[in-house]
């Protein structure tokens, strides 16, 4: 087997669905608008995988498309103009896949989206059903981030992330990155001699790797992204191909190319992986080390009596970080209290509490461990 006949890509080879994130560069020219000639070569390779297995595109290029036509020479800086650039954009973004992917006979329906959309339970799940119909009625789903309307509280940051989410929200069997880096390296390429990093089994074949950021100055989304992408979706249990979008037919097909990242951990349920990557964290609750083993070793119920400190302010139901006496997260849950309420009562044995909190402060099929951060 050779370094580039993998059963990680093998499995990305065979995904029965698969989501696949493009980034604005591979879209778009250097000065802005959109490359009809990428565009249409990034299709030919979906249209062909689609015989094979559902497809779910995650496309950046929003507001690169939009600079152009609004006369501006480079990606705006300030919040509006982007939003208004993204607006003029999605529309030529959204015609161009259409056209596109009607040279096939396939049809595609837009799916924006913001963070909050992925962080709040109700919608996380809005979201799911949308897919998840729109495959069942033989459609490719485009997903963006919902660039015209997101402020900087709630954005994904790139769509690298997006893509992670995604790819498990729906199931996905597999992630493929195509970018303009024909693969993850050991440094930046561009600096000087650098090694492809070829096969990727877990977090210590990249532990020296330096990832740069975007130069492209059309996405947000640089090399350190995709590799935080990665080892999300992969810590999930789903393998990730990180190649080129001009390697992208090789990428959807045999998938001989870029970097694999087998996954390393085991497919969550939706809700739990919510918990631990999407939903974001109100506050945290330090537990002592004997708390820190009933809850990650043993699966447990977390109890006042192994709490020694309480931060943030947040109320019964919400998103609660767990760290370890090194404040290290190591589990996440839906607290059972008010912050308020804490202070009084950890520390303490649940049969010297009052009746009113003599519960689990996160019941045990609220929490999920998560490897120390």
């Amino acid at each position: 087997m050779t370094r580039l006949e993998s059963a990680t890509r093998s499995s990305v080879a065979a995904a029965r669905l698969v989501v696949v994130k493009v980034g604005s560069s591979s879209l778009t020219t250097a000065s802005g608008g959109l490359d009809p000639a990428r565009l249409d070569a990034l299709v030919d390779a979906l249209a062909a995988r689609r015989e094979a297995s559902a497809v779910v595109l995650v496309s950046s290029g929003a507001i690169a498309a939009g600079l152009a036509p609004l006369g501006l020479s480079r990606r705006p800086s300030d919040l509006a103009t982007q939003q208004a650039a993204a607006s003029v954009g999605q529309l030529a973004l959204g015609h161009a896949y259409v056209s596109s992917f009607a040279r096939f006979g396939l049809r595609v329906g837009q799916v924006l989206l913001t963070a909050d959309d992925v962080v709040r339970r109700a919608h996380y799940r809005n979201a799911q059903r949308t897919l998840s119909r729109l495959l069942a009625l033989g459609v490719v789903p485009v997903v963006n981030e919902n660039d015209t309307v997101a402020t900087d509280e709630i954005r994904f940051g790139d769509n690298d992330r997006l893509a992670a989410l995604v790819a498990h929200l729906i199931g996905a069997d597999a992630l493929v990155l195509l970018s303009d880096v024909d693969a993850l390296y050991d440094g930046d390429p561009r600096l000087g001699a650098a090694t492809p990093v070829r096969e990727v089994a877990d977090a210590a074949d990249v532990a020296g790797v330096t990832a740069g950021e975007s130069g492209s100055g059309l996405g947000t989304g640089g090399m350190a992204s995709k590799l935080a992408a990665a080892r999300l979706a992969s810590v999930a249990g789903v393998p990730v191909l990180l190649a080129s979008a001009a390697d992208a037919s090789r990428a959807l097909t045999a998938a001989d190319v870029g970097t694999a990242f087998a996954a390393s951990g085991r497919r969550l349920t939706a809700r739990r992986f919510w918990l631990a990557y999407a939903a974001d964290s109100t506050g945290t609750l330090t537990l002592d080390d004997g708390a820190v083993a009933a809850v990650v070793g043993r699966r447990r119920s977390l109890l006042a009596a192994g709490i020694t400190a309480v931060a943030g302010e947040f109320h019964a139901g919400d998103v609660v970080d767990l760290t370890d006496p090194a404040a290290r997260v190591v589990a996440r849950g839906l607290v059972a209290y008010d912050s308020a309420e804490l202070p009084t009562i950890i520390g303490r044995s649940t049969r010297d509490l009052p009746a009113e909190h003599r519960r689990e402060v996160v019941h045990a099929d609220d929490l999920v461990a998560l490897a120390a951060r």
